[in-house]
């Protein structure tokens, strides 16, 4: 019984802490996707030109960025120096243009097909949540190596 209590017992902690690390990180991704939409809005309210679309969606997409990466460098993998590691936050941006290419072209494609907000924020939601799969991979990897994140193995 000590051994398979003892396995038992760590399989239990090492769930509890991927079940966390989740739990933290979408309700991270669902912090930034709102600053960037509630960016994005605020722009769409008070520019109206040829380039809002763009000028929209590049402003939400700063805002979004630096809002993520501060929760994810301090709160999923516990890095010491998230506002002082430029390096880091260059890494951080690099994996994120592959994501944020994702998300654009989700938010374009919704914008193109149907000219409805609702439907392009719906588009960006989805283009979001799944570059944020992806980019999770990507920072565990590249950015975040070699740091804790509270998942074992």
């Amino acid at each position: 019984m000590g051994i398979w209590a003892v396995r038992h017992g760590a399989d239990v902690a090492s769930e509890r802490l991927v079940v966390t690390l989740c739990v933290k990180y979408f309700g991270f991704a669902v912090l930034a996707i709102m600053a960037n939409l509630l960016v994005q809005r605020a722009v769409f309210a008070t520019w109206q030109a040829g380039e809002t679309f763009v000028v929209a969606i590049a402003l939400g997409t700063v805002v979004g960025l630096v809002v993520k990466y501060w929760l994810d460098a301090r709160w999923i993998f516990y890095s010491d120096r998230p506002r002082s590691d430029l390096g880091q936050f260059g890494r951080y941006t690099i994996t994120g243009v592959v994501t944020t290419f994702l998300f654009w072209g989700f938010e374009w494609v919704g914008w193109y097909l149907s000219g409805d907000h609702q439907i392009r924020e719906l588009a960006a939601i989805i283009g979001l949540s799944l570059g944020y799969l992806l980019k999770y991979q990507l920072d565990k990897r590249f950015v975040f190596a070699g740091m804790t994140n509270g998942e074992s193995g």
